[in-house]
């Protein structure tokens, strides 16, 4: 899921966790994901301050350095990227990127503004260490760190994830006022239902089939672990971290004019 959180005053905007179209198998990206967010923008006559990421996706490549050069905005992130960078940029054998592929790194707590609104940084880490929800008003936008009630939580076994801190992290969120609007970053219906991305704290506390109000830290690590032994590597995670972590920019060409992306062998 991505999102447009806008101020109907100021017609100032956030885009939050773009999406780079990628066909791995013909080693092609798109943009179609992008452009529906950007004739969104324009059809609304919105001006974007901020595009921000929930955190370093391993499932899909950001297009966040694209919306920027066609929308402008600053990119922001959580603080805990550095950790995220340095994991992985040896795995890539490229230095760690600096802080200018991104134009902000928050702090736990921070508040910013989008036009009149003011949103607040949440530091929810778990299913990576650089994990951060936005709260804005009486809504949450929070990555990977919940999903909708009859699905559950993410996985933790990403380098630097873990399911106590994921469990502490969620059980934060659920702190939040009861109506609050919870928006997730990923839904994967069952049976019977079509997609969704809402849900309230209410909802989440009394019906999450890994996290609701009366389930043990324990027992959830447990289950997680246990859960997460099972589910096979994203298929886009080299790819996409590559690129997640550097801002969504793209490699540099090579001296032939054509961008490589890099798959480290036997690395992990």
């Amino acid at each position: 899921m991505s999102y447009v959180v806008a101020d109907p005053v100021s017609a100032r905007a956030a885009i939050i966790d773009p999406v780079l179209d990628f066909d791995q198998a013909a080693g092609r990206t798109a943009t179609e994901a992008a452009d529906r967010l950007r004739c969104h923008v324009d059809e609304a006559r919105l001006t974007v301050d901020w595009i921000l990421e929930t955190h370093v996706h391993a499932d899909h490549l950001s297009a966040a350095r694209w919306l920027k050069d066609r929308l402008g905005g600053r990119i922001g992130i959580g603080e805990h990227v550095r950790a995220v960078q340095r994991c992985f940029s040896g795995l890539y054998n490229f230095a760690p990127p600096d802080d200018g592929d991104f134009d902000r790194l928050f702090a736990d707590g921070e508040r910013f503004g989008i036009g009149g609104l003011e949103a607040e940084v949440m530091h929810t880490p778990g299913h990576t260490p650089a994990c951060v929800s936005y709260r804005v008003g009486d809504a949450a936008v929070c990555g990977d760190t919940l999903f909708m009630p009859d699905y559950g939580t993410a996985r933790c076994d990403f380098p630097g994830g873990s399911a106590e801190t994921l469990y502490r992290s969620i059980r934060r969120l659920l702190a939040l006022p009861p109506d609050t609007r919870i928006f997730c970053g990923h839904d994967y219906p069952p049976a019977g239902r079509g997609p969704a991305w809402q849900s309230t704290v209410a909802q989440q506390r009394a019906a999450n089939k890994h996290v609701r109000d009366g389930v043990a830290e324990a027992d959830f690590a447990r289950m997680r672990r246990a859960r997460d032994a099972t589910l096979a590597m994203p298929a886009l995670i080299w790819p996409s971290i590559q690129v997640n972590i550097r801002g969504g920019r793209l490699p540099a060409p090579a001296g032939n004019g054509i961008a490589y992306l890099t798959l480290p062998l036997n690395a992990i």
